[in-house]
């Protein structure tokens, strides 16, 4: 189990919100999770973790959070590969999400719900 937490990052190339065949909802985001020490040049470097997000927890997480929103996810590491357009094998390691919890204060009133913790 791999944890972490991060904002929210709209990365409009990655982050698509659809439904499956079956009618399962499927959101994947771009999470962006400083590094806890400095690198050599004394800045704090910054990660973007892929997230695959599923039914409940995409629904909510694409309602609820905006660029910015302060998210935690519990989850599986994957790695996968297709071939693009060029016929070149690509690989792609994301977080399959188990749990996300939105860490922000409270949402504006027009969209608080009941529950801060998503299960999968």
């Amino acid at each position: 189990m791999w944890a972490f937490f991060g904002l929210f990052y709209d990365n409009s190339s990655y982050n698509s919100h659809r439904k499956t065949l079956e009618g399962k909802s499927v959101l994947n985001v771009t999470v962006a999770v400083n590094r806890q020490f400095k690198n050599q040049q004394g800045q704090i470097d910054t990660d973007f973790v892929l997230c695959t997000l599923w039914n409940r927890a995409a629904d909510n997480t694409e309602k609820y959070c905006r660029k910015g929103s302060v998210i935690g996810v519990t989850g599986r590491i994957q790695t996968r590969f297709y071939e693009n357009e060029t016929g070149k094998r690509t690989y792609v390691t994301e977080v399959v999400a188990e749990n996300v919890r939105f860490l922000d204060s409270k949402p504006p009133e027009e969209t608080r719900k009941e529950a801060i913790e998503i299960p999968f």
